[in-house]
């Protein structure tokens, strides 16, 4: 078998002739011509615009509809994801359960290269049906060159059992962007150093990850204006930003905020509610568990009773 052209490589494969001399260039050279690189990403990225809004469309529509959001990828794809993933319950105070990811070779890949397990297409759904995945959820394959088969194994199967599926890939016309419904595809070119995806294809699926989980928490009504007032004050830092978000929404002086998380058991979200709606904290915990912990439809809940 003929060796492959450079035409026929991914384009996150081939060589970039931009950097071609980068082991000769002096320190200042080299992070100069990173940095140019970098700024291409946000040009490809608002490119694809119109399709990160139906991928997000899609996820909101399931998820109001009791469906899971789950990322999938090997690598740094799938370490993407993870990070992603990781950050939706305390910035958002969602269930762990809402979003999850799923890497090739577990957890333990998030720390530890297990690169071969991204051969397997069939280890790929295996691990989405250890999941418990239905066809009422969103799987995000993440996939710099489009083609691993785990990840786009699990996306086709994802697709064929009636989930709503979504691509990020920064290959177009890729294995990957034949099986997803929605394909998210900003071209950044080819990398700094050939073929490490880590860098511009890592940076775009970075970028677009932030994207559909913070869109999709805002549609969901996590966020107030542009505050976190469902974040969890797991830590000493939370619980300041926590004072400062009670009292940017009422008003209140430090002391008074202070008072009012302490008699919400230091949860921000009741804090909201109580203060919103003069009820007690009990009576705020039962309309936010009831309302899925969306604060706007708690506080709703209350007045209307």
């Amino acid at each position: 078998m003929n060796p492959e052209t450079a035409d026929s490589l991914p384009i996150t494969e081939q060589d970039n002739l931009k950097t071609s001399n980068l082991s000769s260039l002096s320190l200042p050279e080299v992070v100069r011509l990173m940095n140019d690189e970098d700024m291409l990403v946000a040009s490809a990225i608002s490119l694809v615009l119109p399709e990160v809004v139906r991928a997000v469309e899609g996820i909101v529509s399931r998820l109001r509809d009791g469906g899971r959001l789950f990322y999938i990828g090997t690598g740094t794809s799938g370490r993407l994801g993870v990070l992603d993933a990781a950050e939706c319950p305390p910035t958002f105070g969602v269930s762990p359960e809402l979003v999850q990811a799923v890497i090739a070779g577990g957890y333990e890949a998030c720390h530890r290269a297990v690169e071969a397990s991204e051969d397997n297409a069939k280890a790929g759904i295996d691990d989405l049906l250890a999941r418990g995945f239905t066809p009422r959820d969103v799987l995000v394959g993440i996939a710099a060159s489009g083609s691993t088969p785990y990840t786009v194994g699990a996306v086709g199967f994802a697709r064929g059992l009636g989930a709503f599926t979504i691509a990020i890939t920064c290959a177009p016309q890729s294995p990957i962007t034949n099986v997803a419904e929605v394909c998210i595809v900003p071209v950044v070119g080819p990398e700094v150093v050939a073929g490490s995806t880590r860098l511009k294809a890592g940076t775009a699926q970075k970028m677009v990850l932030n994207m559909l989980s913070t869109a999709t928490m805002v549609k969901l009504g996590y966020v107030t204006g542009n505050r976190m007032t469902n974040l969890l004050p797991r830590n000493a830092k939370l619980r300041a930003r926590s004072l400062r978000i009670f009292s940017a929404e009422t008003g209140s002086g430090e002391a008074a905020a202070h008072a009012a998380l302490e008699s919400a058991g230091g949860d921000l979200r009741t804090a909201l509610v109580m203060d919103k709606t003069g009820r007690s904290r009990a009576e705020s915990e039962a309309a936010l568990a009831r309302a899925g912990g969306i604060l706007e439809q708690a506080v709703k809940l209350l007045q209307g009773s």
